[in-house]
């Protein structure tokens, strides 16, 4: 019965990725437009755009090679990955012994530089540019990453994602201290900078003197084009998920009981859409900052990871 439970929630888990990711990217879409006073085009509006991409007919540029062609799959594979890995209902699963935080991150990465690869493929100015941008990007929001979440490893001795989380919902008070709100801090950043959203990037922008994202994936069309969408809807998914997986672990289960699997997707949904209801809600307030600021905004959010490692490691002692 428990490798039933486990393996039922690591196939929730994806599944509740792939298919809700584009209803989380329609949903902040929605809230901003109506706090923008516009009526917006509706939660399934993802869907449909994907939809409509997977019925047009694949087309390759000329002189393009297999970079080019695998990125897209490759992009939703490895996210796919970690979302089996990542703890979003449940920390008891079959693989959550390998669902180190290195991994996951390693993942994270193996998307970017699939990604980039694919940018430089096609030998456009703008593809290079891109590629880049996001390399760039990426080398200041991985360590990012890795240390606000190795700030919460200490005090659980691990850094294995679903120990850190099951050692945390024994642990409440742990996310008032000072090392759990500067880990937040820092890790929300490196979401905004690793998603490409304001203000380090415009997902809705097409500026060739502004775009990071857009500009490696600007030759993509049709299939392609809809895997390339569907895997950073499913990253910002993820990371979102693995936000609130860390700070607000409750109602993840824990153990082997069917009605807290049954009832840890919907509690992970609400907490994903407040997740994204607030981001769009900031969006709306927030400018995006030059391009040569971003260094700077990442090297600050780098810092309160550092920070924040610091502070959890005086406040549970050299051990």
């Amino acid at each position: 019965m428990r490798n039933a439970l486990g393996y039922a929630a690591v196939v929730g888990q994806v599944v509740a990725v792939v298919a809700g990711a584009p209803l989380l990217t329609g949903w902040m879409r929605l809230v901003r437009a109506r706090l923008e006073g516009r009526a917006g085009a509706g939660v399934l509006q993802p869907w449909r755009d994907a939809r409509k991409l997977l019925r047009k007919e694949p087309v390759t540029p000329v002189g393009t090679g297999p970079a080019f062609r695998v990125a897209p799959a490759l992009l939703v594979a490895t996210t796919a990955v970690a979302a089996a890995l990542v703890p979003l209902l449940s920390t008891a699963t079959p693989v959550s012994g390998h669902a180190d935080l290195i991994v996951v991150v390693a993942l994270f990465a193996l998307g970017t530089l699939a990604l980039a690869l694919a940018g430089l493929d096609t030998g456009t100015a703008f593809g290079g540019m891109g590629a880049s941008r996001e390399m760039t990007v990426a080398a200041l929001v991985e360590p990012t990453i890795l240390l606000s979440v190795f700030a919460l490893s200490l005090p659980a001795g691990t850094t294995n994602i679903p120990a850190i989380v099951a050692d945390a919902l024994g642990q409440p008070a742990r996310f008032a201290s000072p090392a759990g709100l500067l880990a937040v801090a820092a890790l929300a950043v490196a979401v905004l900078a690793e998603t490409g959203r304001i203000p380090v990037d415009n997902p809705s922008t097409h500026l060739e003197l502004t775009m990071i994202h857009e500009a490696m994936v600007l030759e993509y069309a049709g299939p392609d084009l809809a895997l390339v969408e569907l895997g950073a809807q499913m990253r910002l998914a993820l990371l979102l998920g693995l936000l609130s997986s860390l700070f607000v672990p409750w109602g993840i289960a824990t153990g082997a009981s069917w009605a807290a699997l049954a009832a840890a997707p919907v509690l992970c949904a609400v907490k994903v859409a407040v997740l994204g209801a607030l981001l769009a809600a900031a969006e709306v307030c927030w400018a995006k900052v030059r391009l040569f600021r971003v260094p700077e905004l990442l090297a600050g959010s780098f810092l309160l990871a550092l920070l924040s490692v610091s502070a959890s490691y005086f406040l549970n002692g050299a051990s």
